[in-house]
């Protein structure tokens, strides 16, 4: 691909999310949506500029034809996105967001780009280019009296400028062909214009006035408000944890309560690499983990609407094989065929572009760990497994009993075969405790013994043969002495205590192997080849996990200075992707549920050691 290609792409943190609890765009600072998928996260793309900025598609509204400066900042305590724009003639808004859709599925949302004139007057221009599934599916264009209609073979969607109103919106140099439709007007100081999107309008393109654009505006800022206004936290990051929390309800399908682990696909962990992966999915982990951040923060009904999902794929679980699949769709469905988009030319000529996920298929014993921890701390919290929710658990227990002595794929997801990894071992000792911690706490049958000879014979393996003599340290599996940061996670989960000179000696090693300058690597992928080419940047939750690490151990100042330098490395709207490249850059699909789970608990925790240090 050639060099100026490379350079049109904006960079991946250079954007921001805007939602309406069923999917999701970016928008870069100059005011263009890169990615836009409906009507679900996991749908095919109408906007896809991130993967192809010549056929992915996007659609931008910018000043036309002069030069400008551009920032971006959330409408505080909300998800609406402004965009500045600063000219010699004047300074102008675009406010990006999207009505809130509710609880029922539905094809129709609606994006709205209210455009208003702070001062002096400024040419606007608007150029709406869809590329319908990925790219692949022609449309028709028609033409209506108060907008126009995008058509293709499974989605349509009405694109509308507003009625003009007092000073008016002007619309000229209005063109369309085969590329989209676009436009150009002008505004004044005071002025309010804008365009709107509606996917699958049942209904004939209508005009919205200026006061119903502003109406829809105050109605989603008095959602959001509401919502994060129900945050117990009140600690020393507010602000940033507000941030994520709100973020992490934008990557949230409210019909299923589920969560994704990011609404992209196809980002790659490093620039030109092909670790490149479709993250529009629900995965067992990831959304295990949000029961704890939200739990933190009060949220007990949506830590509740994602038991109640994840109680729904253990209840219909298959017998006799692996019961869980790791990640599922958004719906709960588990097909996730993976599949190379091989017309795109992926981020930065990243490439293959894959959507799908072949990691479905895997084996991860983490994941009952992970959901056992979910269980626990929502049941010490009031939040009670039902009847036939705990007989399937219990059912997941006695499988893992006879299960979990094997090789497996790990947490990493690595595709160079199977493997008796520490990480994997130790979460499987952690499901059968907080097990036999719940049917003790509420008087549940349950095989106690069976479960508690298993988990003593799990933490006796990882204690002689996931400890490496030589390097003093738990290594990533037990035939290698790779360090791994997974096992960050050893002492919070109380498999062995943070004062242990196993643990101590463990977390040097790390210090002096994975950390840089307070950034963590997940492992090093040249020592302990994962079957992909290519490296990779720090992994931000494990930046997170490090910092919990470090407090727990004791070194609390170390730990918030890391804590403080992790948050440098947010964009100016407080988001991050999955990794930072040693450039500083953000990378990987944006933005990361990991990233923000993480954020929060570790902001947690850290301020209740701080104020029991005070």
């Amino acid at each position: 691909m050639a060099g100026e290609s490379v350079q049109s792409y904006p960079a991946v943190e250079d954007h921001g999310l805007i939602g309406d609890l069923q999917t999701a765009a970016l928008i870069d600072s100059d005011g263009a949506i890169d990615w836009f998928c409906a009507p679900r996260f996991d749908s095919p793309s109408i906007f896809g500029a991130l993967l192809d900025r010549r056929k992915g598609g996007h659609f931008q509204v910018a000043p036309d034809g002069i030069d400008y400066t551009s920032k971006q900042l959330y409408l505080p305590g909300t998800p609406i996105l402004i965009t500045r724009f600063h000219s010699a003639d004047g300074v102008g808004e675009l406010l990006d967001f999207m009505p809130v859709t509710g609880e029922h599925a539905t094809d129709q949302h609606r994006l709205i780009r209210l455009v208003r004139m702070v001062r002096g007057s400024m040419r606007f221009r608007f150029d709406c280019r869809p590329r319908f599934n990925y790219g692949r599916d022609p449309y028709e264009l028609e033409v209506h009296p108060e907008g126009d209609v995008f058509r293709s073979q499974t989605l349509s969607f009405t694109l509308c400028a507003f009625k003009n109103v007092e000073r008016a919106f002007h619309v000229g140099d209005f063109h369309r062909d085969a590329e989209g439709v676009s436009a150009s007007f002008t505004l004044h100081a005071g002025d309010i214009g804008g365009v709107s999107l509606e996917t699958a309008s049942p209904h004939a393109p209508r005009a919205l006035s200026t006061e119903e654009a502003c109406e829809l505006l105050a109605e989603t800022r008095d959602y959001w408000r509401r919502w994060v206004g129900g945050s117990s936290y009140t600690g020393r990051w507010r602000e940033m944890v507000e941030r994520s929390a709100m973020t992490l309800k934008l990557m949230t399908y409210a019909p299923t309560g589920a969560l994704v682990a990011a609404p992209t696909a196809g980002l790659p962990e490093q620039v030109g690499g092909q670790r490149n992966w479709d993250y529009r999915f629900t995965w067992i982990r990831d959304a295990s983990f949000s029961v704890h951040a939200l739990l933190r923060l009060g949220f007990t009904d949506e830590a509740q609407k994602y038991l109640s999902w994840l109680g729904a794929r253990i209840t219909e679980a298959r017998d006799g094989g692996q019961p869980l699949q790791i990640v599922y769709r958004i719906d709960g469905s588990p097909d996730l065929q993976e599949e190379v988009l091989g017309h795109l030319e992926g981020y930065r000529g990243s490439a293959p572009v894959r959507i799908g996920n072949g990691a479905a298929g895997q084996l991860q014993l983490d994941i009952y760990g992970e959901a056992l921890v979910a269980f626990d701390l929502a049941d010490r919290e009031g939040l009670i497994t039902p009847y036939r929710g705990w007989r399937k658990t219990a059912e997941l227990m006695d499988w893992l009993c006879a299960h979990w002595d094997q090789p497996e794929d790990g947490i990493w997801e690595t595709r160079s075969g199977r493997q008796d990894f520490t990480y994997g071992r130790m979460m499987s000792w952690v499901a059968l405790d907080r097990a036999i911690r719940v049917a003790q706490r509420r008087g549940r049958p349950a095989d106690i013994t069976r479960w508690t000879a298993q988990r003593d014979a799990i933490y006796e393996q990882v204690m002689t043969r996931g400890f490496h003599p030589k390097r003093q340290a738990f290594v990533q599996h037990y035939d290698t002495d790779i360090l791994d940061a997974s096992l960050l996670a050893m002492a919070g989960l109380g498999f062995i205590s943070p004062s242990d000179p196993m643990w101590e000696s463990t977390l040097r090693a790390m210090d002096a192997e994975l950390v840089s300058d307070s950034l963590v690597y997940r492992y090093d992928p040249k020592a302990s080849p994962d079957g992909l080419a290519g490296t990779e940047g720090t992994f931000n939750m494990c930046t997170f996990w490090y910092v919990q690490a470090l407090a727990q151990a004791g070194r609390l100042d170390d730990a918030r200075l890391t804590f403080e330098k992790m948050l440098t490395y947010s964009n100016p709207l407080g988001l991050y992707s999955e990794e930072i490249a040693p450039t500083g850059q953000q990378i990987g699909n944006f933005p990361q549920a990991f990233s923000h789970l993480s954020l929060i608990s570790t902001a947690s925790h850290l301020d209740e050691l701080l104020d029991q240090q005070r």
